[in-house]
């Protein structure tokens, strides 16, 4: 499996809950930036799992509309918190796709990409929409070859 890590774009900075931050009209343009450049480079994924913080779904939904795909299944152990094993024993679930979209949150996805690598905790760090790509990903087992990292300002 591949496994994209898309991490939620610009959002409000306060709001009643950590949970219903929404996207900023900034945060909209990023999303809808990597959608695009998912479609323009042929990595649209087969299915995209978002986090149900409205930040990390409004950027699924807005990414999935711009790259043409169905839209984000959300998914609650995505959400703030994610542990590397929770996360990876939850993908076993979705072996059979070729490519995994999962859009969250930091520090999260740095922990899982690092743990994903063989690393300890610190060398990584996922910026606002950025996108890792990781190939050879076989949940349960630790282990992947990283293929790319995009931040948005590249895109």
């Amino acid at each position: 499996m591949e496994l994209l890590m898309i991490r939620h774009a610009k959002a409000e900075d306060f709001a009643m809950d950590d949970s219903s931050r929404r996207l900023t009209e900034k945060g909209r343009n990023q999303a809808e930036k990597v959608g695009h450049f998912l479609k323009k480079n042929d990595l649209a994924p087969d299915l995209t799992l978002a986090s149900p913080y409205l930040r990390a779904k409004e950027t699924a939904e807005v990414l999935c509309a711009s790259a043409g795909i169905s839209a984000p299944s959300l998914q609650p152990w995505l959400a703030c918190g994610m542990r590397p094993t929770a996360a990876i024993s939850e993908l076993v679930a979705y072996d059979a796709f070729q490519r995994v979209a999962i859009v969250g949150h930091e520090p999260d996805f740095s922990y899982l990409a690092e743990w994903l690598l063989g690393g300890q905790a610190g060398g990584i760090h996922a910026r606002k929409a950025s996108m890792i790509l990781f190939s050879h990903v076989r949940p349960p087992s630790q282990g992947a070859f990283l293929e790319m990292v995009v931040p948005i300002s590249v895109v």
